[in-house]
């Protein structure tokens, strides 16, 4: 669990008491999702149930796509440590399906080898979809060995544990930063990786370690290489509510809204002197229940011995100020907007060539709207100023 922080030494007390407190409501949940290593229905196979366990199941990505298993009838465990996700969507998802035997939640970190196992020998996973990562572009360039640590060691952990336990399906959710700054656009799948942070680089390692692992096994293996991830829930259940001391390295779509409820003073645009055509990064901005949709889709197509790999995106790139623009029109707040320099590791310009996976997986970006995506966004962080907390 990512509580400890040894260059503050002098904190120690005070984060033994978050450690506490989020055990004790980890222990809650436990409870509310009637988690035991002996439930009947999580430990043994069922015909025509799949059980899907969805690592980082408690963040943003994740907990959207638990969200849809679930409503597509599958069995879902979630593992998340809690670093970067959120009690309170798994609260959510509990209270959408208590029924047994449909979703299950369990505190662990995956960089315990131990407990990886022990979460694998107890329970009868037919495929995973591993979401679970840090990702912030900017505080991987401050922080390389902890996004090496994260990304591409945990990954190894997760497809050891999968090959021990004959778990015969991996869906793995990587990025378009492992092609760093391509000389020609838009990106295929054919375009040469060259990543130019740790966040790339730590993603591209992952995918290495999975690729040359599927050349001595039949597992059933799709990587999903995708774009800058906005929207939310439309009916209005879950959203992104990321930590307030990660406001900082966020999402533009996070801090346009921080800014539009007057959280923040301004929205602040890294680098507007890029090489496009407004001097803003561009960007492929996928929503996430699109996003979500290629996952399902790709799980339902994976097939043994095969790897799939697709980028996940609309096909079409929009600059920041374009973002921005689309942002305060879905938001009705005129935000305040200052410009300045370039953030270490990002890139001009990246948008995605999504031909292959609309062939082959039948799946299209339908969400194709910036301000629409935002506005469906924006209703739920109005109803949720303080995140899953209010």
């Amino acid at each position: 669990m990512d509580v400890m922080d040894y260059r503050r030494r002098s904190q120690f007390p005070r984060k033994v008491f978050l450690l506490a407190g989020i055990t004790a409501l980890c222990f809650i949940i436990f409870r509310q999702t009637g988690y035991n290593s002996t439930s009947q229905y999580f430990s043994r196979k069922e015909e025509g149930v799949t059980h899907v366990l969805v690592t980082g199941g408690a963040g943003y990505i994740g907990s959207h796509a638990a969200l849809r298993l679930l409503k597509d009838s599958y069995r879902v465990t979630i593992v998340d440590n809690l670093s970067r996700g959120n009690l309170g969507a798994v609260k959510v998802l509990q209270q959408l399906f208590p029924e047994p035997g449909r979703l299950q939640f369990i505190y662990a970190d995956l960089g315990d080898a131990k407990s990886v196992n022990k979460i694998f020998s107890e329970n009868a996973f037919d495929a995973v979809m591993h979401f679970a990562a840090v990702a912030y572009v900017g505080e991987s360039t401050s922080e390389p060995l902890r996004y090496y640590h994260n990304i591409t060691s945990n990954t190894l952990g997760i497809v050891k544990a999968m090959e021990a336990h004959d778990v015969s399906t991996l869906i793995y959710s990587s990025t378009c930063a492992t092609y760093g700054e391509p000389d020609k656009m838009p990106i295929t799948e054919d375009t040469p990786q060259d990543p130019i942070n740790p966040y790339g680089k730590a993603k591209k390692m992952a995918e290495d370690i999975i690729l040359d692992f599927s050349k001595t096994t039949d597992m059933a293996i799709m990587i999903l290489r995708y774009f800058n991830v906005i929207g939310s829930d439309p009916e209005g259940r879950l959203g992104e509510a990321p930590r307030p001391e990660l406001r900082d390295q966020g999402r533009i779509s996070g801090a346009c809204f921080d800014a539009a409820r007057g959280i923040i003073p301004g929205l602040k645009v890294r680098g507007v002197d890029y090489k496009t055509p407004d001097g803003t990064c561009v960007r492929d901005y996928i929503d996430v229940n699109d996003l979500i949709d290629a996952h399902v889709k790709a799980l339902a197509r994976a097939q043994p011995n095969k790897v799939g790999i697709y980028n996940v995106g609309t096909g079409k790139g929009s600059s920041v100020k374009q973002f921005v623009e689309a942002c305060k029109k879905a938001t009705g707040v005129n935000i305040k907007v200052d410009m300045l320099g370039r953030r270490p590791g990002d890139y001009a310009e990246v948008y995605s060539d999504p031909s292959k996976i609309n062939s082959e997986l039948n799946w299209r970006a339908r969400y194709t709207n910036l301000e629409e995506s935002l506005s469906i966004a924006w209703r739920w962080q109005k109803a949720h100023r303080n995140g899953y907390s209010s």
